[in-house]
């Protein structure tokens, strides 16, 4: 569980809790070469090590099943990009519907909450279309489930909302309206450390 930092209410784990998010972190690295060459663990370890409330970020993602890891750094601030990287669609993540507005919408059947809340709650950002298109380069994910993707203004305004799989050995973007769910879609998120 995390717990509050003294020095002002910040989303902070324990000491041993960190220690236990930095060896799973460090067990999928790696594990996963393939997602992230070029880079030094150790230097990823060190950025994580100074950032205490982007690691308590990274243990929500991994807590909701996201299995994140490091896949690339951005040369022109040092930040390393982790993305959720598990297998499927993170499995306590499922049946929500877009954003907030979609779940107002809703008068009946109700899902529990919405992917925009969520990761807002996290610390994160759903991936875009392109970091999504990005992640299928490292591997095949959602060959059975989907994710909920960041909508350009222009479509939510009009009631939609985008998602993406892959089917077929093809990344697929497809749209619904952004108050409905499914038992087989949640989202993908992104964090900078």
């Amino acid at each position: 569980m995390p717990m509050a930092n003294a020095s002002g209410g910040k989303k902070a784990l324990s000491p041993t809790q960190r220690e236990q998010m930095l060896r799973a972190l460090k067990a999928r690295y790696e594990k996963n070469t393939n997602r992230h060459k070029g880079l030094e663990w150790a230097e990823v370890q060190t950025k994580l090590k100074a950032n205490t409330e982007k690691l308590w970020t990274l243990n929500e993602m991994e807590r909701t099943g996201g299995e994140p890891d490091v896949v690339g750094q951005d040369k022109k601030t040092g930040e390393y990009i982790f993305y959720d990287c598990s297998p499927e669609s993170p499995k306590s993540r499922r049946s929500i519907c877009y954003d907030r507005e979609a779940l107002e919408s809703r008068n009946e059947n109700k899902p529990k909450d919405s992917a925009m809340n969520l990761a807002a709650a996290m610390g994160i950002e759903l991936l875009t279309e392109d970091q999504y298109r990005g992640l299928q380069e490292l591997g095949n994910f959602d060959t059975k489930t989907s994710s909920w993707v960041k909508t350009p203004p222009e479509i939510r305004k009009l009631g939609g909302a985008l998602f993406c799989d892959r089917r077929y050995d093809t990344v697929f973007v497809y749209h619904n309206g952004a108050e409905s769910y499914y038992a087989g879609r949640a989202f993908r998120g992104s964090l900078r450390v």
